[in-house]
């Protein structure tokens, strides 16, 4: 061979080496992208913590999100958690299965929730699972109450000339009835129905906030307080963010020095899981630390809450919303 095979096949070596090195950190991480979707992650438990989950948005039945939190009471390196809440609730049942997991994670380590834009309806309900309550002065929280909303089309078929024909079992299985005006019985049916939700609303909020039924029913009528407002009624217990939490947990014998780190429920079907866990565990072989790294999603293109029907505990925004100013936008 002459001397420029020689450096072509030097040349040809030194690829191969390289994209052989390649493939090889590629399977690393797409084995450990594995682990972390079928385990939640488990560098997670190889450090003591406290862990930080997020409540946001309209809050449905979520088993991921259970899962998680069944997963953060196990943990044994997770010392404390932080329930950061900014939603303005959900359905009544999603809001009764997250209340039921955090009391279960509460009673297991220290719990705190902190409030930051809005903490209401179902979202207050999670709220009030934890241990201690922490709101910004202006969070618009409360909205203690239940909804049952539906819509009602028949002017509207009449107008295009179509006809419903029901046959039903009873006189009330159809009600309440998208085609015809609910009867004052299917009314009757559904004010039963929320009037009694509404009673253990109450009773939850009387329980966790140590007030007394009728005290607490006072501030059930729907309405909304600021932070500062729901401190002097009793609603919270602290107005701060998460440095006020940290600063609870430590009087629970947790050491506030300890990184927070945030946990997120995996979500098969939603996005692209895998390819999630892949880029966290890319950073973290690069050293790039969690909270600089921004988890990759895909929203819905239709609003979860347009899906739904059923018992809501939401609080119905209002068109304009106040400025510091006084303004409105």
């Amino acid at each position: 061979m002459d001397a420029s095979e020689i450096v072509d096949r030097r040349q040809m070596r030194r690829r191969v080496s390289f994209w052989r090195a390649a493939a090889f950190i590629a399977l690393v991480i797409a084995l450990l992208a594995l682990v972390q979707v079928s385990t939640g992650g488990l560098w997670r438990q190889a450090e003591p913590q406290i862990a930080r989950i997020s409540i946001s948005g309209f809050i449905a039945s979520d088993r991921e999100r259970i899962r998680l939190i069944n997963l953060l009471a196990e943990d044994e390196a997770v010392r404390g958690v932080i329930v950061a809440i900014d939603s303005s609730g959900g359905t009544t049942a999603g809001g009764e299965a997250l209340y039921e997991a955090l009391r279960e994670l509460a009673a297991a380590k220290p719990t705190v929730a902190t409030m930051d834009t809005i903490g209401a309806s179902a979202a207050y309900m999670a709220a009030i699972a934890a241990d201690h309550i922490v709101a910004r002065q202006t969070t618009i929280t409360g909205s203690i109450g239940v909804l049952f909303q539906f819509p009602e089309f028949g002017d509207l078929l009449d107008r295009l000339g179509v006809d419903v024909t029901e046959v039903t079992s009873g006189p009330l299985k159809s009600e309440p009835s998208l085609f015809e005006p609910a009867t004052p019985e299917g009314l009757a049916m559904i004010q039963s129905l929320v009037d009694d939700t509404y009673r253990w609303f109450v009773g939850l909020v009387a329980e966790r906030r140590s007030l007394s039924v009728p005290e607490a029913t006072a501030l059930a009528d729907g309405r909304i307080f600021s932070g500062r407002q729901a401190l002097d009624a009793g609603l919270v217990d602290e107005l701060g963010g998460e440095d006020a939490a940290l600063a609870w947990l430590e009087t629970r014998g947790v050491d506030a020095d300890l990184p927070v780190r945030t946990w997120a429920p995996s979500r098969p079907g939603i996005g692209f899981p895998f390819a999630h866990a892949a880029v966290e565990v890319a950073a973290r072989l690069l050293g790039i630390p969690p909270e600089a790294v921004t988890a990759l999603g895909a929203e819905r293109i239709i609003p979860e809450r347009l899906m739904l029907d059923g018992l809501l505990s939401v609080w119905q925004a209002p068109t304009t919303w106040p400025t510091v100013d006084g303004a409105s936008r």
